[in-house]
């Protein structure tokens, strides 16, 4: 029996959990022989370090030669990464041994660029190949490469150059969204432009699918640049740093509009990655994984390029849509085509296929029985979306939860260690390295099933952030001054009797609906449920009389006869039933699609803006601008909207 199918009784994570909590520095320490180190740490764990102590100090290493050079000897010929693009029709596998001749030649050209240890360079790239070379390339040498989501728009482009300060720029000429081909160089150009730091060179890549032309002195030609070092046989060595050195700056939005660079070092990650991909995610050595996300993400960061590699898998690189890509069967002709044994992804890509396929007729044209389980985050999953990937796949799916700072699962079920009972709605249990707890206003512990914020007692475990680039004190306020003693992760709900985390929303997606605390997350559960929903937000709306109401939206699935008001009605009368009249929700909207951004996640906030009538901006991760208008012309119609 694998352990992806052991019973609950069979379980290890308790005893794992309750090891780790015993000896959290035995525990990495062990977990840390799994990593080949250039020089072993002098301490595991140093308290007295950066803001809440720093792991792995005084080891070298290089993350690099662990995802690729040590695997060539053993497995050298299996397939390392597998690039499927639907939309350029295209398909490539990458041996490891492949992987580690074109890493060590860009690494070269970079080092030609004159690109040396602690420098920094953007990457500014689509889906492709040439993306994780980039990014194992910069590990190689030492420099730390920050990856910007391919097409953000050129302001947005700008305030991460200036924070980044770059010595080199790698991109492309186009991405390709959907059917749609989106110019990268001229975005980049106008970035260069309005920032006040300039990077020393550009390396372009060409794309077939658009032409463009570089700037003399400035820009150079990835293909030619990569075919003379190979001419030259230029490759770079793998360059030893410490565990403690930055591997990578990851922007994720700020509240001031100025970015917050998210730093990951180069011990702790490995031994964290490597790690969950045995315990938690239950795949071995030699399997196929996929993530389907995107390098400019950090799931992309996490589980695209640096645990599959280090874990000995092959990666599936997908440039192409859960839907449209040709249609609602994409993500089960990958699974069918290359082996599939895991697939982790957002939520919002389930609820896509399930509103264009909901009956799952084209999965009849595939044959999946390699895939072995579903796992889901990103945002919160809805238990009915759970139900119906649980009903059409007849595998585990997985809702689990963590951010772009921690860097991996915080809260999840671990197939791995065998599998916990699930129940729909939380993402199970804090795993080995965290303590999860949740407080009230005043800094409290509150009861089981009470809703409060969710917090994490420092120290964080390894692979999370130890600090924002070059903002100690940033980071300091940003997520440890509000509790002091734990890391704040600004998201709200409840932990069970039974020790489940309960993650209802962010902070403030708690409403106040006259006098009492109400989660959206509870309400969007409800509408989800109604057959005729494919997909929901709520929102609070200010009311003068009782603070804030809440204002459901809802897209309904393709296949729906019943009329939009009656299925409202209905909406309304179930939220009433299930939740109570204490809710006060009387207002269900529907629209023809949701605001998100272009992971996914649902722009409740802004939604919240334009319902209130407040002052908002375009968010830059926004996936269609135009949506917005369409939001607010539905709110006018039904007489909200300031």
């Amino acid at each position: 029996m694998s352990s992806t199918q052991r019973s609950s009784t069979q379980s290890r994570y308790r005893e794992v959990y309750a090891r780790w909590k015993s000896d959290p520095v035995g525990f990495w320490q062990e977990a840390a022989r799994e990593i080949d180190w250039i020089k072993p740490a002098e301490t595991i764990f140093n308290p007295q370090s950066g803001a809440y102590g720093r792991w792995f100090e005084g080891a070298e290493c290089n993350t690099c030669y662990n995802a690729v050079d040590r695997h060539v000897a053993t497995r050298g010929d299996q397939a390392a990464i597998i690039y499927d693009s639907p939309v350029t029709n295209s398909k490539r596998s990458i041996s490891y041994a492949e992987l580690q001749d074109e890493v060590s030649t860009l690494a070269a050209v970079l080092q030609d660029m004159g690109v040396t240890k602690g420098d920094r360079v953007i990457v500014y790239m689509p889906m492709i190949p040439e993306a994780a070379f980039a990014m194992l390339a910069c590990a190689r040498i030492g420099a730390i490469h920050s990856v910007v989501f391919g097409g953000f728009a050129a302001k947005e482009l700008a305030t991460r150059i200036d924070d980044a300060k770059p010595k080199v720029i790698l991109s492309a000429s186009c991405g390709i969204e959907g059917a749609k081909v989106v110019p990268y160089k001229p975005l980049l150009d106008e970035a260069i432009q309005l920032s006040s730091t300039k990077p020393d060179a550009c390396l372009i890549h060409q794309r077939p699918q658009l032409e463009c032309s570089r700037i003399e002195g400035r820009d150079l030609d990835w293909a030619q640049e990569v075919a003379k070092a190979k001419a030259a046989g230029r490759k770079a060595a793998c360059v030893p740093v410490a565990a403690t050195d930055p591997l990578y700056v990851l922007y994720t939005s700020g509240t001031t509009g100025k970015p917050k660079g998210v730093v990951r070092d180069n011990g702790g990650h490995m031994v964290a990655l490597k790690w969950s991909m045995s315990n938690f995610f239950g795949v071995e050595p030699g399997e196929v994984f996929w993530a389907a996300s995107d390098v400019g993400w950090v799931v992309g960061h996490s589980y695209i390029v640096y645990a599959p590699l280090l874990q000995g898998c092959t990666a599936i690189l997908y440039e192409g849509k859960p839907v449209g890509t040709p249609d609602a069967g994409a993500y089960w002709r990958v699974i069918s085509d290359h082996g599939v044994v895991t697939l982790f992804t957002a939520p919002t890509a389930f609820r896509a296929i399930k509103k264009e396929d909901s009956k799952a007729e084209l999965l009849k044209n595939y044959d999946i029985s390699s895939f072995r389980a579903l796992f889901l985050a990103g945002e919160r999953a809805d238990p009915d979306t759970v139900k119906w990937a649980e009903d059409i796949l007849k595998v585990p799916v997985i809702d689990h939860w963590w951010q772009t700072e921690t860097g991996w699962p915080v809260v999840g079920n671990p197939l791995g260690l065998g599998a916990l009972p699930i129940k729909h709605g939380s993402p199970t249990v804090p795993l080995p390295g965290y303590t999860v707890e949740v407080l009230d206003e005043g800094g409290k512990q509150v009861a089981p099933g009470t809703m409060g914020a969710i917090v994490i007692k420092l120290p964080l475990p390894p692979g999370a952030l130890p600090t924002l680039w070059q903002a100690d004190e940033r980071f300091k306020e940003s997520y440890l001054s509000v509790y002091p003693g734990y890391y704040n992760t600004s998201d709200a709900g409840y932990i069970d009797e039974d020790g489940y985390v309960w993650v209802m929303g962010r902070t403030d997606d708690i409403i106040n609906v006259a006098g009492h605390r109400l989660s959206t997350g509870g309400m969007e559960e409800v509408l989800a449920s109604h057959p005729a929903v494919a997909e929901c937000a709520v929102i609070g709306v200010k009311d003068s009389l009782k603070g804030e109401v809440p204002c459901g939206f809802v897209v309904l699935k393709s296949s729906v006869q019943q009329s939009p008001a009656e299925i409202e009605k209905e909406l309304v009368g179930l939220v009433r039933e299930k939740i109570g009249p204490v809710a006060a929700f009387k207002l269900a909207i529907t629209v023809p699609r949701l605001p998100k951004t272009r992971s996914g996640k649902i722009l409740r906030g802004t939604m919240k803006k334009i319902a209130d009538g407040d002052q908002w901006s375009m968010p830059a991760t926004i996936d269609d601008p135009l949506i917005l208008d369409e939001i607010g012309d539905a709110l006018k119609s039904r007489g909200v909207a300031g």
